[in-house]
């Protein structure tokens, strides 16, 4: 028994380090960031256009909206829900290509909460949403040919 709670009282300790130690690297690093990624998709691009602003739509929650646009080339989403750890906007740009149409999507984030800043440089990474926002939109794509 006591061994067990030696193990337990180890355990607890060293994930209580970690949050601790993660906390501190991310009180050191910028609340503000930049991410971006481009991909091509061979859709035309009022064809990606529509099927991006239905992804959006179809992934929100209510916690972001659409803020800007200028159809099939640009559009911009924000965070509008307030108290969240983090927020920021996404700009989606859609340029004609050869064999379709470039996507590139750029976020400008912040982290307030000096845990979340860490886990999402560190352990998600930035471009975590832009990243599943293309898969997304990529395997709608697919499915449209």
């Amino acid at each position: 028994m006591t061994t067990f709670l030696v193990w337990i009282g180890a355990v607890v300790g060293a994930l209580v380090a970690v949050v601790f130690v993660a906390t501190g690297i991310g009180k050191m690093l910028p609340v503000k960031h930049v991410a971006s990624r481009t991909e091509a998709f061979t859709m035309s691009q009022q064809g990606l256009w529509d099927l991006s602003i239905a992804q959006f739509h179809k992934t929100n929650d209510g916690s972001y909206a659409l803020v800007e646009q200028s159809p099939p080339h640009r559009f911009v989403t924000a965070i509008v829900k307030k108290g969240l750890p983090f927020g920021g906007t996404w700009t989606y740009e859609f340029a004609p290509s050869r064999a379709g149409t470039v996507l590139t999507i750029t976020e400008r984030g912040e982290v307030y909460n000096p845990f979340f800043r860490f886990v999402s440089r560190y352990v998600m990474g930035h471009t975590k949403s832009i990243d599943d926002f293309m898969a997304a939109l990529r395997a709608s794509s697919e499915a449209k040919t």
